[in-house]
């Protein structure tokens, strides 16, 4: 792989796999809801801004920008609002480890949206995968409660998973449609933003700031980094080395947030723990290996 390419890598995996203790930090005397707003407003106007200088073409028809927005509502408000409540209740690590199924969604949910053909690949590894979760959250599982903070949650981070996969899925016909993922990423951040602001006014949410260096970092940390340039390098891998290569990105930021979130929140290891991580990482890597075709001689 090229130092390009590698360092493209290099920088989306220790990104991604480090902002889930960014939104820990940003969880405090600032409601989720408004901090969400304030993450993708501030990366709206980066990326708007971006556009500006490029010179990139910002003009889309009306039924263009309804799927901009369902885009944006998706991927850069609900998933993220319920991924903040959840990190009140379980590590910033599990959180991560649980998003890596989006994998196993994203076929799901293509086959169901866009058609898209699975084969016995995908129902082996989403039963490693399930496997996986339950080995994680066995302890919450076998004191299966509503009231018990750990299921509930897990719980959140897989609707918030699903809403992410569901947003994917229309970022995927956006660009099956010819919408360029840069203008309609600036677009849909600030219509998430957007919509987070009048869900905060709906129900009476204060929109209070925390001046602290922690919240005003990791707020930065998560818009310019988590939600800028990351992408940016995700994206730039896609165009270099494919799709499915880049995807293998996701199967390794859970092990960096749960490296993070072992030195920052005290997470203990055990040994079905890490068995149940293992099994999701494998399911993912099952599922996203191509499968060969045989090679004829003569």
């Amino acid at each position: 792989m090229p130092m390009r390419n590698l360092l493209f890598y290099l920088a989306t995996v220790l990104i991604w796999g480090s902002t889930w203790i960014g939104i820990k930090l940003q969880l405090g005397s600032v409601a989720p809801i408004v901090s969400v707003a304030y993450r993708f407003l501030l990366a709206a106007l980066i990326l708007l801004a971006w556009c500006r200088i490029r010179r990139l073409p910002m003009r889309f028809s009306l039924r263009d920008h309804g799927f901009i927005f369902l885009q944006g509502v998706l991927l850069f408000g609900c998933n993220y609002l319920l991924f903040y409540i959840a990190e009140l209740y379980i590590a910033s690590g599990l959180a991560a480890v649980i998003f890596s199924t989006i994998v196993v969604m994203n076929i799901l949910n293509g086959a169901l949206f866009l058609k898209t053909p699975i084969d016995s690949r995908v129902v082996i590894g989403a039963a490693l995968g399930l496997a996986g979760i339950v080995l994680v959250f066995h302890h919450e599982i076998a004191a299966f409660s509503l009231a018990d903070e750990g299921f509930r949650g897990a719980l959140i981070c897989v609707v918030a998973t699903l809403f992410a996969s569901l947003g994917n899925i229309v970022s995927a016909r956006n660009q099956m449609n010819s919408l360029p993922i840069i203008q309609t990423n600036a677009f849909g951040m600030g219509y998430g933003a957007l919509v987070m602001v009048l869900a905060a006014l709906a129900t009476s949410t204060p929109f209070t700031f925390d001046p602290s260096p922690a919240y005003v970092g990791s707020l930065v940390y998560l818009a310019l980094f988590g939600s800028v340039i990351a992408f940016g390098c995700y994206l730039s891998l896609i165009g270099s080395i494919g799709a499915d290569r880049a995807a293998y990105s996701t199967l390794l930021f859970p092990i960096v947030a749960l490296t993070i979130s072992t030195i920052w929140e005290d997470y203990r290891w055990s040994i079905v723990a890490a068995a149940g991580v293992g099994l999701i990482l494998l399911g993912n890597l099952f599922i996203l290996q191509r499968r060969r075709l045989p090679v004829r001689k003569g």
